[in-house]
């Protein structure tokens, strides 16, 4: 990846209407993120039917549900995902999906995704790792929840099984992330672990921290948006909103232009400054010609268009060569 991948995480912040989820398409690609991310899943393949909510879905949705009567609200129909991808591709943007089953898994496949995007929740599945392996494309994996030896054993089972390349994403799965917990730092340590292209997907409030990531060296940055952070739905609230999703976007392609290369050189906005900004050895005092020049009558100042002052112990000592007023600039 020569540039940052963005992946905008519509997720299941279209609340179960195709409407809205072809609203956020135009929103991420209005925005210029790369990529727009869904969810597949089938609500009873996913979780039981007494699996809890996670506490920050408890206080998002603040229904007195199960979990599995919360995604069943969540979800498209399959045909709707096929007409998501075509219209991804009408508006220019990567159509991308994370599947939560293996069934999802195989529609996915069938529908014609080009690479896999692994939630950190299924980092120890290992039928599920499998299968997405076996497919052989680019696979880029979330570590939320994980340690490194985890993440190793997910590594070995894809890479065992013909998995394309592999990507990690560093993660905190809490929503919203506290700053304190996210510890940027470990998605070096995963690059150094592993050999491979590494990212982050963000949970935090605001843009700052995904920003941070790419200035640390992020290839990949994946960010939940949404149409409106008041709406209904366990996501929303750590979100960002378009115009957010958009300043982000922005930001990240700044930060790639400004990291350039590792070479220290003079640039070409800067060449003209040099004359400007540098000194020269100049006359400090009236000289006469055939003076000695002397820290007395001659000293450093703009512009630099005359003899450096990196000369000046060649220059202390010589004999004037001609008569010089005030400021003007040493001839030797």
């Amino acid at each position: 990846m020569s540039n940052v991948f963005i992946i905008a995480e519509a997720g299941v912040n279209h609340n179960g209407s195709f409407e809205f989820a072809k609203k956020l398409v135009d929103k991420a690609a209005e925005a210029g993120a790369d990529c727009v991310k869904f969810q597949t899943f089938d609500p009873n393949n996913l979780v039981t039917k007494n699996a809890d909510k996670a506490d920050y879905q408890k206080e998002t949705t603040g229904k007195n549900e199960s979990q599995l009567e919360m995604l069943k609200k969540l979800t498209l129909d399959k045909d709707e995902f096929v007409e998501l991808k075509d219209y991804c591709k009408k508006r220019g943007i990567i159509f991308l999906s994370t599947p939560f089953d293996v069934d999802s898994v195989v529609f996915l496949e069938i529908l014609g995704c080009d690479r896999w995007k692994i939630p950190s929740g299924e980092i120890t599945n290992y039928p599920y790792l499998v299968k997405i392996a076996k497919t052989g494309k680019p696979v880029i994996m979330s570590t939320g929840m994980s340690n490194i030896e985890e993440i190793r054993q997910a590594m070995d089972v894809l890479k065992q099984n013909g998995s394309g390349e592999i990507s990690l994403l560093h993660c905190n799965t809490q929503y919203p992330t506290p700053y304190e917990d996210v510890n940027l730092r470990a998605m070096l340590t995963l690059k150094e672990e592993f050999g491979v292209t590494v990212g982050y997907s963000d949970h935090t409030p605001g843009i700052e921290v995904p920003i941070a990531a790419v200035a640390m060296g992020a290839q990949v940055i994946e960010k939940h948006f949404t149409l409106d952070r008041n709406m209904e739905g366990p996501d929303h609230k750590a979100s960002l909103e378009p115009d957010e999703l958009k300043a982000m976007v922005t930001s990240i392609r700044n930060i790639e232009k400004a990291l350039g290369s590792s070479e220290k050189r003079v640039s070409e906005s800067e060449r003209g400054n040099i004359a400007i900004a540098r000194k020269s050895i100049v006359a400090r005092t009236t000289i006469k010609k055939g003076d000695i020049l002397t820290e007395e009558n001659i000293t450093t100042k703009r512009p630099g268009t005359g003899i450096s002052p990196m000369l000046w112990e060649r220059v202390i000592g010589t004999t004037a060569v001609r008569d010089f007023e005030q400021d003007e600039l040493i001839e030797v």
